[in-house]
C-alpha cells in the first residue's frame, strides 16, 4: 500500500569508522550469491523492464528473473535465487546506501545550537526475502543510521547504530475470484495513502516500523487492511530498538476504484491511537484519539489530484478531542510542451486548540506522518496550521528534473502554538497574536543516474513572519542539502 513517492538519496563521504555496517552487508551478499549459484532454471518468457525500487521494499517482484536470459544487471544474480524448478521457492537480497550532507543557517529560526559546518547523515539497509512456496514468506531487514558533526547531537531520527528494522512472516491463502487473504506478523513497515497519517518516515535518516499483526484482503482492484501494532522506538545503540509501550495503534484501511471517474480511486479508513503522555500547548495527558477519513485521488496525467478529509474525536485527560484536517494536492502536466512542466497547488488546513484554559482540545494529531511534510527542513508539522503551496516541476530529460515551490504558512487558531515533525511544541505563541508564520521558498534538483543511483540537491530559504519574529528569535533560515542513494 505504498504511495510510490520519489526515492531518497545519500551522503558523499564515508568515514573509515563508518565502514563496518556496509562491509557486513557486502559479506552477506557475497555469501548469498555463492549459496545461490544453482543451475539455471529457465523458461521461455518475454523479459520486462527492471523492477522499480519501491518505497516498501517487500512489495518488489523479481519473479521474471527465473528466466536467466533476462539477467541484464550485475545484481540480478542475488535478486532471485530459486530453489525449485517451478520457482515458487526462492530467495532475494537487496539493500540501500544513502549518504547525506545537511547545512542549516539559523536552524529552527535560531532557537537551537547551530552546526556552522553542517553535518553528515548516513543510512545503510540490507534485506532478505524468503518465499517458501506461494503461501509462506519470511522477510527481514537490518538498518544502520549514523550521524556525524551536528552541534547539539543527533535528533531522535538521526542515529540508530545497528538494529532489526523489519522481521515478519506472511501466511496467505487464495479465497477464489482473484482474491487472497494474507496474515502478517512481526516487525514491519506500513505506508498508506499520501503518508499524511501513516508512513515509513522516508525523509529522516532512520525510517519508522511497527510491531504487530496485519490482515490484508486483496481483490485485485480493491484492498482492505486491518492492523493492530505498536510503533518501534528508535534508540541509538545496537539491537536496542523495542516496541513503544506508551503508544498503541490499530485501524482498518481500504482502497477501491472511484466509480465513474476514469483512473480515480478512493481510500476509506478508521484509525485508533492511544498515547499515555501526549503533549500539546494545553498540557500533558492521556490521549485516546479516533480518526476517520476519506481520500479521493488520481495519478494519471494530465490532471492529477489528491484530496483528503479527516475528522478526529476522543478524549484528552478529562476533556474531549474534536479535531479535523482538509488537505489537497492538484496538478496539471502540459504533455505537449517542452520540459513537460507540471504546475501544482497544495492547500492544507489542520485544526488548532481554541482555548488552552479548558479541558477540551482541538489540535489535530497526524500521528505517524512523513517527516518532510512541507519541505526538507523538517521544522513544521501538520498541526494548527494553514498553508498554501504553489509549485512548478520541469523535466530536462527522463533522468533530470527540477522542482520549485513556495509555501505560505498561517496558524489556524491564534490560541495554539506551532508544532514540529515529531508532534512537539515548537513555539507556544504566548507572546504573539499574529496569525502569519512565514513562507518557505524551495528548489530541488534530482538526477536519476541509472536504475540504482540517484543524486539530489535541495535548498530552502524560510522567511520568518510576524508570529516567529514576535515569539523570538525569529531569524530567517537557510537550508542546503545534497545526498545520493544507491539501491540494489
Amino acid at each position: 500500500m505504498g504511495n510510490g513517492q520519489d526515492d531518497e538519496p545519500i551522503q558523499i563521504i564515508l568515514g573509515p569508522q563508518r565502514g563496518c555496517p556496509i562491509a557486513l552487508f557486502f559479506l552477506v551478499i557475497i555469501a548469498m550469491t555463492i549459496w545461490g549459484a544453482n543451475p539455471c532454471f529457465a523458461e521461455s518468457q518475454r523479459c520486462p523492464s527492471p523492477t522499480p525500487y519501491e518505497q516498501l521494499r517487500y512489495e518488489e517482484d523479481y519473479s521474471y528473473l527465473l528466466n536467466r536470459t533476462c539477467h541484464t544487471d550485475p545484481w540480478d544474480i542475488i535478486k532471485y535465487i530459486p530453489f525449485s524448478e517451478k520457482g515458487d521457492w526462492f530467495f532475494s537480497v537487496g539493500g540501500e546506501v544513502r549518504e547525506r550532507y545537511e547545512y542549516f543557517d539559523n536552524y529552527k529560526w535560531g532557537q537551537e545550537p547551530q552546526s556552522r559546518n553542517g553535518y553528515i547523515l548516513q543510512r545503510y539497509m540490507l534485506h532478505a526475502d524468503f518465499h517458501l512456496g506461494q503461501h509462506f514468506r519470511i522477510f527481514g531487514q537490518l538498518k544502520s543510521g549514523l550521524e556525524d558533526g551536528r552541534d547539539g547531537g543527533p535528533r531522535p531520527t538521526d542515529r540508530d547504530k545497528f538494529d532489526v528494522h523489519q522481521a515478519f512472516m506472511d501466511v496467505s491463502a487464495d479465497i477464489g475470484d482473484s482474491r487472497s487473504l494474507t496474515l502478517r506478523a512481526g516487525r514491519q513497515e506500513m505506508d498508506y495513502g499520501s503518508s499524511r497519517l501513516i508512513s515509513v518516515r522516508e525523509g529522516p535518516n532512520v525510517r519508522q516500523s511497527f510491531d504487530g499483526v496485519k490482515l490484508a484482503l486483496d481483490a485485485s482492484v480493491w484492498r482492505v487492511d486491518g492492523f493492530v501494532v505498536r510503533p518501534v522506538e528508535t534508540n541509538e545503540g545496537v539491537f536496542d530498538d523495542k516496541s513503544d509501550t506508551e503508544r498503541f495503534f490499530w485501524g482498518i484501511y481500504g482502497v477501491a476504484p472511484l466509480p465513474i471517474v476514469p483512473g480515480g480511486k478512493v481510500d476509506l479508513y478508521f484509525l485508533k491511537f492511544d498515547r499515555k503522555e501526549a503533549e500539546f500547548f494545553q498540557g500533558t495527558a492521556y490521549e485516546q484519539r479516533n480518526s476517520t477519513g476519506m481520500r479521493v485521488w488520481r495519478q494519471e496525467q494530465p490532471l492529477d489530484y489528491n484530496f483528503e478529509f479527516i475528522f478526529q474525536w476522543g478524549s484528552f485527560g478529562r476533556g474531549n478531542i474534536r479535531a479535523w484536517m482538509v488537505a489537497s494536492d492538484t496538478g496539471y502536466t502540459f504533455r505537449n510542451l517542452p520540459l513537460l512542466p507540471r504546475i501544482g497547488l497544495k492547500a492544507d488546513i489542520a485544526s488548532g486548540d481554541r482555548d488552552p484554559n479548558d479541558r477540551d482540545i482541538q489540535t489535530f494529531n497526524a500521528m505517524f506522518f512523513k517527516g518532510e511534510y512541507f519541505n526538507r527542513t523538517q521544522m513544521l508539522g501538520p498541526a494548527n496550521i494553514e498553508d498554501l503551496h504553489p509549485s512548478l516541476k520541469v523535466h530536462f530529460s527522463e533522468q533530470v528534473s527540477l522542482d520549485v515551490d513556495w509555501d505560505f504558512f498561517w496558524r489556524q487558531s491564534l490560541y495554539d502554538g506551532i508544532y514540529g515533525v515529531a508532534g512537539n511544541l515548537v513555539s507556544s505563541g504566548l507572546t504573539s497574536r499574529a496569525r502569519y508564520i512565514g513562507s518557505a521558498l524551495s528548489t530541488e534538483a534530482v538526477w536519476r543516474i541509472d536504475h540504482h543511483s540517484m543524486l539530489t540537491g535541495a535548498y530552502t530559504h524560510f522567511f520568518a513572519g510576524p508570529f516567529l519574529q514576535e515569539s523570538g528569535p525569529g531569524k530567517d533560515v537557510n537550508y542546503f542539502s545534497i545526498w545520493g542513494t544507491y539501491k540494489f
